[in-house]
């Protein structure tokens, strides 16, 4: 079977191949073009700063000359603005020392008009953009925050119905708590609403929602073996020894805190 041979496409080469971004700079092409744009419109650099105003861009007289001097360049959106503010209708390449127009005053004024034709026509305006619609859902948002040194954030009463986009719930979530403090930074921060799935149980490792002695915490769950003096209140009637539960804080400024015996301590619900 006869191979056939590949062909070698010739790339064509563009006009600004070479274009090196320090010579330009150093030529300070971007400025000359501007200054040459702002002569040509008839503004002085106090009319040309007073119109960059108008989009957005603050720039004083002198500011303006150091452009033109080569001194200071606009950003990026600065350059924009530029752009529309003289009304020029240029691809990058006006601003590249190589950059030729193809054609002269009189015909990009024809083709201004054209342009202006074609659109009036009301034929060739491009498809409007599709707006997705955002769809809200309202979640239950306790009134009081975990770590604020009550419980009774589970408490029906203390909920409030909020609206939020339907995107920003995680899937599960069955309602929302504020967070206070700053003891489970950087994860968690003072005044987030953190989404909570109902649960009874966590594995070692998960951030959850617990009472403790009435109080309400946001913590990372684990265990530990009991000490000496504990084991028996660990120890069930068949004498299964169990893990005490301790909850830790992503901030290392605060100590774990282990569950002691015979205190009320609940799982609320698993952190989303």
């Amino acid at each position: 079977m006869s191979k056939s041979k590949a062909k070698i496409l010739s790339l064509p080469i563009t006009n600004h191949a070479n274009y090196n971004a320090e010579t330009e700079r150093q030529e300070n092409v971007i400025g000359v073009r501007i200054d040459e744009a702002r002569r040509k419109a008839g503004l002085s650099l106090v009319d040309f700063s007073a119109l960059l105003r108008q989009y957005g861009v603050t720039m004083s007289p002198s500011g303006i000359n150091k452009w033109a001097k080569g001194s200071a360049l606009p950003n990026a959106y600065q350059l924009v603005a530029v752009c529309h503010a003289l009304d020029l209708d240029v691809d990058v390449s006006y601003f590249c020392s190589s950059h030729t127009p193809a054609l002269n005053d009189a015909g990009l004024a024809k083709v201004r008009e054209y342009k202006d034709d074609l659109i009036a026509s009301g034929k060739y305006k491009p498809q409007p953009k599709v707006v997705s619609i955002l769809k809200y859902i309202e979640m239950p948002v306790s009134n009081l925050a975990v770590s604020a040194g009550t419980g009774e954030f589970l408490d029906e009463g203390n909920f409030e119905m909020v609206s939020f986009p339907e995107k920003s719930v995680p899937k599960g979530a069955d309602f929302g708590v504020r967070v206070s403090g700053d003891s489970m930074e950087p994860v968690y921060h003072d005044g987030q609403i953190v989404w909570v799935e109902e649960c009874e149980t966590l594995a070692v490792g998960e951030v959850g929602i617990f009472v403790y002695d009435g109080d309400g915490y946001l913590k990372v769950y684990s265990e530990q073996e009991p000490n000496e003096q504990q084991r028996d209140a660990f120890t069930d009637s068949y004498g299964c020894l169990h893990m005490q539960p301790v909850m830790l804080s992503y901030n290392q400024a605060y100590e774990p805190k282990a569950i002691m015996p015979d205190s009320r301590f609940q799982v609320v619900g698993r952190v989303l």
